[in-house]
């Protein structure tokens, strides 16, 4: 029976993972097709000659490296800005003492609860007030600091072992050395973890870019690819190809840092 149930285990799984996988091989698949195959039925899975014109069609209808240089550069300022606040903030609420420190932990735990469109308004109405609408602050101010990002490395740190910093204190240690020379170093699969999240979470963004920015030098990637849907009946190939690129760099992140972005979020998850 065990056997059995393992068999219809990995069945599922195998099912699942081709659900989930398939969207991602057929725009990939898709984008080197020519528009008379996408556009065919039944479909073809399979392109039957290999072209780049899609690619090359995509680069001509948007200025896409200009908006792909925008959405990087925002992503990794909104990145180092969160790990600063998040590092500072969580070491704190592990390692200080001060007054009503449950509290102000229970606020920011609040502040994961509120939706981000409430905050759309306020947030553009002081962006506007400093002068700041189509400017790169714009993009990347609002998201320096991040809820999640201090909960997630507060319990990281909670399951630090607690004799290491007692030992390091005796030792002479101040507070700043043994946060970036002994607690950082130990710490990496949560930072890693918090990078990649707040890396997708920004590059992701669509909304909050197409408030803010009014010419085509500020857009991001994922303002270029909805401008692209006016050709989507006509050129789904241009479509797929602007995909493909657009998710190349999660691809690479999670690839590559899959490891430590399971431990980063299960590490401390008990405490």
């Amino acid at each position: 029976m065990s056997g059995l149930r393992r068999a219809l285990t990995y069945a599922g799984l195998t099912a699942l993972t081709a659900v989930i996988v398939f969207p991602l091989y057929y725009a990939v698949a898709g984008s080197l097709m020519t528009d008379r195959e996408l556009t065919t039925f039944p479909p073809a899975l399979f392109p039957s000659s290999v072209t780049l014109q899609n690619y090359v069609d995509v680069l001509d209808a948007i200025p896409l490296v200009r908006q792909y240089a925008n959405s990087i550069g925002v992503a990794l300022v909104v990145v180092a800005g969160v790990l600063v606040t998040s590092l500072l903030s969580a070491y704190a609420f592990v390692f200080l003492r001060f007054p009503f420190k449950r509290t102000l932990f229970a606020l920011f735990l609040l502040t994961i609860m509120v939706p981000g469109e409430s905050l759309i308004i306020p947030n553009y109405l002081t962006v506007s007030n400093l002068g700041l609408l189509d400017t790169f602050p714009a993009l990347t101010l609002p998201f320096l600091a991040m809820g999640f990002g201090t909960f997630l490395l507060r319990q990281f740190f909670a399951a630090f072992p607690r004799e290491i910093y007692e030992a390091a204190r005796m030792d002479g240690c101040t507070h700043v050395r043994f946060m970036f020379s002994i607690l950082t170093p130990l710490s990496r699969p949560a930072l890693a973890a918090l990078a990649i999240y707040a890396f997708i979470a920004t590059y992701n963004k669509y909304f909050w870019p197409l408030l803010v920015t009014r010419t085509p030098e500020m857009q991001t990637l994922q303002i270029g690819l909805s401008q692209l849907r006016s050709l989507e009946a006509r050129e789904p190939g241009l479509i797929l190809a602007g995909v493909t690129l657009a998710i190349i760099p999660m691809l690479i992140l999670i690839y590559f840092f899959q490891r430590n972005i399971i431990r980063g979020l299960t590490t401390g998850s008990g405490k």
